[in-house]
């Protein structure tokens, strides 16, 4: 098991990379994009790396619904920004600290608390923007160049020595402090212009995306006022200080900028309220309140929003029945909208409907296949109702399209253990172990489902994976010298 140590040691990592304390109206040239320093296929393997050590150490929230709603809104602005040359990464963690961050290898890092700080998807999407800026523009690899010209030896010790924080808090955090004593005042005005070309960059995605170019410096603005005279101000006001010349700039790029009427996004709302109920300190019996408390007054944005909020939370409380009522008036309206179906399979669950719930997912099913929303709430229902043959049949289907869910993964050793399949059980925690860059553990797990494998054919393809654990072993330790 991994400590909190190592999860300090991981948001350390991330605010090294952006933490800053003056700025500038100017935005001069600042170098090349570090191509001499760190190769992009170097990057993709410390992306590779860190994308395990997150899957371990962080808190990071596995929901089908807010992650393929937040990759959908990552993807979108990728798709409207110059320069990329990575696969990017979206994931969201469990946090209430108002934060996002980005790291090497397209790796960006939304916490669910931005999600109850923004109050529409512009100031949302303007922070994560903001991020992909930062990966786009090599920002990292660029730092890690300037470093390596006073110290050739810096660049090697720097990277393996964030990449063994991750893996060893204790070692890696000494390592780093070595690593990292070069003159802070040139780390500072280094990173301070990032960080304008970062805004600038942003806010032109923003726009291009379809999303209004002043939620950036509304969101920033906004925040800055709230905690001006805080003790402690949340985490983006320490990774993004916000001087005035700052937040001027932004406005002024923004003002210049023909935004045409932009809509309130329900999937964004959706999202808010998901979080709000599900990944926060508040009580169900305290949402129910809320949520109508809001109806009674009527300041919301999207009344079926709040409606599904308030059906959260009565599932929460066990209201299963009232629950069930609301998200079938709500699917009625919008019979493919990806929140509703799910909130509906949980409820019918609950009230053990999931003959009726399975029938209708079929259907989503046929239309959708690769959608994991629809997909992994089938298997859920199916195992549910006990048709453990059929749901085994989609959720491999599944897993071989999308190999890297922890998810799928998970919900795979539920059914096997189910089915006694043991086997296949441990082949499904080998995989969620690699997943977790604990290749050891998968090959000992896989060398188990060897051991009970019964056929030649699982039992070449359970070698086959021990032999590539052991290779993605060394892949990483061989990042960490």
């Amino acid at each position: 098991m991994l400590n909190k140590s190592l999860i300090i040691s991981l948001y350390f990592i991330f605010l090294l990379f952006s933490n800053i304390t003056t700025a500038s109206n100017m935005l001069p040239d600042i170098g090349t994009v570090g191509a001499g320093a760190l190769t992009i296929e170097k990057e993709k393997e410390y992306g590779w790396a860190f994308r395990l050590m997150a899957n371990q150490a962080l808190p990071i929230i596995n929901d089908p619904v807010l992650n393929h709603y937040i990759n959908e809104l990552g993807q979108n602005l990728v798709g409207h920004t110059d320069s990329v040359k990575l696969p990017f990464n979206f994931f969201l963690i469990e946090d209430k600290e108002i934060n996002a961050a980005a790291f090497l290898g397209g790796n960006v890092k939304i916490h669910s608390g931005l999600f109850l700080y923004a109050k529409n998807e512009s100031e949302l999407a303007s922070v994560i923007a903001h991020e992909i800026a930062h990966i786009t523009q090599r920002h990292l690899a660029r730092m890690l160049e300037q470093q390596s010209y006073s110290n050739p030896a810096t660049l090697a010790a720097l990277a393996g020595s964030v990449l063994l924080t991750l893996v060893s808090p204790a070692a890696g955090m000494a390592a780093l402090s070595t690593s990292m004593a070069l003159t802070m005042q040139s780390q500072i005005n280094y990173t301070r212009l990032h960080e304008y070309e970062a805004d600038r960059i942003g806010i032109k995605i923003l726009f291009d995306a379809g999303y209004d170019p002043s939620g950036m410096a509304n969101f920033f603005g906004t925040l800055a006022e709230k905690y001006k005279y805080a003790n402690l101000p949340p985490q983006m006001l320490s990774t993004h200080p916000l001087p005035e010349t700052r937040l001027a700039e932004a406005r002024l790029r923004a003002s210049q900028l023909d935004v045409k009427n932009i809509k309130s996004s329900l999937d964004y709302q959706l999202s808010k309220e998901r979080i709000t109920v599900r990944y926060n300190d508040m009580t169900a019996s305290a949402a129910i309140d809320y949520y109508h408390s809001l109806l009674r007054s009527k300041k919301y944005q999207l009344k079926e929003a709040v409606l599904y909020g308030l059906a959260l939370a009565h599932l929460a409380n066990k209201d299963y029945k009232i629950a069930h009522e609301i998200t079938l008036d709500l699917l009625k309206k919008q019979p493919d909208n990806l929140f509703f179906v799910d909130l509906l399979t949980d409820t019918s669950l609950s009230l053990n409907k999931a003959d009726e719930i399975i029938k209708l997912l079929e259907e989503y099913y046929k239309k959708s296949p690769e959608n994991p929303v629809f997909t992994l709430n089938l298997v859920n229902a199916l195992q549910e109702n006990r048709q453990y043959t059929e749901a085994e049949k989609i959720l491999e289907l599944f897993i071989r399209t999308h190999p890297h869910s922890i998810l799928a993964n998970s919900i795979a050793v539920d059914l096997y253990k189910k089915m006694k399949n043991r086997a296949k059980e441990h082949a499904s925690k080998a995989q969620q172990l690699a997943l977790q860059g604990r290749f050891r553990e998968a090959s000992q797990e896989m060398g188990s489902a060897l051991a009970y494998a019964d056929n030649k054919l699982d039992q070449a393809r359970y070698s086959a994976k021990i032999e590539f654990y052991k290779k993605d072993d060394l892949r990483l330790k061989a990042l960490q010298k």
